[in-house]
């Protein structure tokens, strides 16, 4: 059971970390830095940003369950 648990973990948590450096990088770099850390704080703040809003506007999936290929075959 603790296997299943720390497999599910390490297929979860990738995607949340990396944000969370993009955003704390890109927010410290816009906040110190001059020149090149411009171009990073656009690019540290603006992936999250745009993973973001990806996820807010895509179709949500149907609200009507497909019959699963166990149900087709009983019919």
């Amino acid at each position: 059971m603790k296997a299943a648990a720390a497999h599910r973990a390490h297929r979860t948590w990738p995607g949340p970390i990396a944000m969370g450096l993009l955003t704390s990088t890109g927010l410290a770099t816009a906040l110190v830095s001059d020149t090149w850390g411009d171009l990073w704080s656009w690019v540290g703040l603006g992936l999250p940003t745009l993973a973001m809003a990806w996820f807010a506007w895509r179709p949500k999936p149907s609200s009507h369950p497909q019959p699963s290929t166990q149900e087709k075959q009983t019919k």
